[in-house]
């Protein structure tokens, strides 16, 4: 079982000044729940290297059991020091995509060639993809085989208008998550803010938020 993760390499939070990246939470619980179910796990992002993390991640109340075990583990952080460039990456060879959150895919996943060849790809040979969090980001240009957006109407999750108004951010992201899913005809559904909650639709997989990445890895397992 090889599974593909795809980080974002984007650390700009808009014009704030701030930093931005991937959320740790959502790279290590997925991470950790496709390790111990023994698959091979590449990571990969567009400019390739050490993706920047989210400093607001990294806090000690943003902290659980998988990015304490990431902390300690020598191993996994050299694979995340050292992802694939993303345009080198062979869609054919992976049974599963999944795209870890944080707002950096907002910008950069969003637009990017790579990545959208990637999920059309993965998409149109029916192999299981998942995203959490701001990660839907990455179906902003994606299409399906129809030449419709490839999340009409699908049933999908992501950081809801709420989520994002409680950080702080509305202002600031260069689009709304639910918004987006929304725009593009997905069938947009929630639960309570900061909730775990998970939508699978056929082979796609969506998490709304960082609680919800452990379940959505696990989801996708399901259907590799």
């Amino acid at each position: 079982m090889k599974i593909l993760m795809v980080l974002t390499s984007h650390d700009q939070l808009g014009d704030t000044g701030k930093k931005t990246g991937f959320w740790l939470e959502e790279f290590a619980a997925p991470y950790y729940v496709f390790k111990d179910a023994g698959a091979d796990i590449t990571l990969a992002s567009p400019k390739g290297g050490q993706p920047p993390l989210d400093p607001g991640s990294d806090t000690e109340d943003a902290q659980t059991p998988a990015t304490d075990r990431f902390k300690k583990d020598d191993d996994a952080q050299k694979v995340l020091a050292n992802t694939h460039v993303l345009s080198t990456i062979d869609a054919s060879g992976y049974d599963a995509v999944f795209y870890p959150g944080g707002h950096g895919p907002l910008w950069d996943l969003s637009q990017d060639a790579d990545s959208i060849k990637l999920i059309e790809t993965v998409v149109a040979s029916d192999r299981p993809l998942g995203a959490v969090c701001h990660a839907p980001a990455v179906f902003q240009n994606t299409k399906g085989a129809d030449g419709k957006p490839l999340v009409s109407g699908r049933k999908v999750t992501g950081f809801t208008n709420t989520e994002e108004e409680a950080v702080g951010l509305t202002d600031v992201v260069p689009f709304l998550v639910e918004d987006m899913l929304k725009a593009n005809g997905g069938h947009y559904e929630k639960a309570d803010d900061w909730a775990s909650f998970v939508v699978t639709d056929g082979k796609l997989v969506t998490g709304q938020n960082p609680a919800s990445s452990e379940e959505a890895a696990k989801e996708l397992l399901k259907l590799v």
